[in-house]
């Protein structure tokens, strides 16, 4: 059971690899999709920098990644479903995990905590291990505490920017 009462905080994940008829490259994609991220039912509270990133999987192409902190009294459920609209919207269709997209969107974090159904997981289940979700959360909201591991995003993000100490005696070093 879920004591969180609306209005509900979420951390949205915006990512885009492939270029818009209309809104063009993916870094103007992922900024035409947060103005449909505010309406009657979310309020748009804050974006994070664009960042370029590497692509995860069989894709071969750059994606640009940012977050947002939105508020709603939707229920998880519900703003998933608002969330894939938009991607359709946007011209998404279900296809090949990690290949090519216009536009996805993931629930990453919500106030409540933590939900689990059959269509939906907060927190993400893989956020904690990609730098491009990790670090535009941490830019948004540092002090947010991961439900999972009680870590704060900022702590989450430094550890996969932490330099990585060499041993001196080693060949390599």
């Amino acid at each position: 059971m879920h004591t969180a009462r609306p209005p509900f905080l979420y951390v949205i994940a915006l990512g885009s690899n492939r270029p818009h008829g209309h809104h063009g490259r993916p870094a103007s994609v992922i900024a035409a999709a947060r103005s449909y991220l505010s309406g009657p039912a979310v309020a748009l509270l804050a974006s994070s920098p664009i960042i370029a990133s590497a692509p995860v999987g069989p894709s071969l192409r750059t994606y640009a990644n940012s977050a947002c902190l939105i508020r709603s009294c939707l229920m998880p459920p519900a703003l998933l479903a608002g969330l894939k609209s938009i991607e359709r919207e946007f011209g998404r269709r279900r296809g090949q995990r990690w290949g090519n997209r216009v536009l996805d969107l993931d629930i990453i974090l919500w106030s409540g905590g933590r939900w689990q159904s059959r269509n939906l997981t907060i927190p993400h289940r893989l956020w904690r291990e990609r730098d491009f979700v990790v670090s535009p959360v941490a830019s948004l909201v540092p002090a947010w505490r991961d439900p999972l591991t009680g870590l704060t995003t900022r702590q989450l993000a430094f550890r996969h920017n932490r330099p990585i100490p060499v041993d001196p005696s080693s060949k390599r070093a």
